[in-house]
């Protein structure tokens, strides 16, 4: 990754949950990893291997009980919850396999929210939802209603969403995993395109191998540890 920033870094990432009680359960032992800016990289592993624990602390979500994590030149440990707020809104977009779109407004207006939460004109964010609506490919579908979109197009509204506060890491977690596998390639194909055209970090959390397979780089988790990086198709 010459001449490439690290825009993610985690290191000697321990994660534990009842901490002190008979119960003690840690699920991340040790985890050490880097993302660059303008990579497109997947986090493998089967149920229970410690992604979606990885994932909330990737994206400021949960803090490490033990390690360091750099964000974007920020160290995570050290903010307060407001600050690790400002700091989720601004640089982390997320993606969720369930789309947690609101169902009684329009593409447009789910897109929109987190621009209005960040205090945007108005006239400004509906103009940015638009836009960012055209990008993926859902420009003729702004009005319409999440109960009268496909699966795809939900999930390219909830894409578009993520983008609304331009932040620098995009965080997908299983985005295909309700979709048939025509329309997650479709899908796949827009985080392709938000990666390569518009120089955005796309970090996709699945334990889909194929879909892992044409992304840059493929960390494997297993039981709470990194067990394999390579390359993928995507490189």
């Amino acid at each position: 990754m010459a001449n490439k920033q690290k825009i993610i870094e985690l290191e000697d990432i321990y994660k534990r949950y009842f901490i002190g009680m008979p119960n003690e359960l840690e699920v991340l032992h040790g985890v050490s990893l880097a993302v660059y800016e303008g990579e497109m990289v997947s986090i493998v592993g089967e149920s229970g291997s410690g992604k979606s624990t990885l994932m909330n602390i990737v994206g400021a979500l949960d803090k490490p009980t033990e390690g360091h994590y750099i964000l974007g030149g920020v160290d995570v440990a050290g903010l307060s919850p407001d600050e690790l707020s400002q700091l989720r809104k601004n640089r982390v977009g997320f993606v969720f396999q369930t789309f947690n779109l609101i169902g009684r407004i329009s593409a447009r207006a789910n897109v929109e929210m987190p621009m209005m939460y960040a205090r945007m004109p108005k006239a400004e964010r509906a103009e940015r939802a638009e836009k960012l609506l055209e990008i993926v490919g859902m420009g003729d579908r702004a009005m319409h209603k999440p109960n009268e979109l496909s699966g795809g197009q939900k999930q390219r509204t909830a894409i578009a969403r993520a983008m609304a506060n331009d932040p620098d890491v995009i965080l997908a977690d299983e985005p295909t995993g309700a979709l048939d596998s025509e329309t997650g390639q479709k899908v796949l194909a827009v985080f392709r395109d938000l990666n390569k055209d518009h120089g955005k970090t796309v970090i996709i959390v699945t334990h889909s191998l194929p879909l892992a397979e044409q992304t840059d780089r493929i960390i494997t988790l297993k039981d709470g540890v990194i067990v394999g990086e390579r390359a993928g198709k995507g490189e």
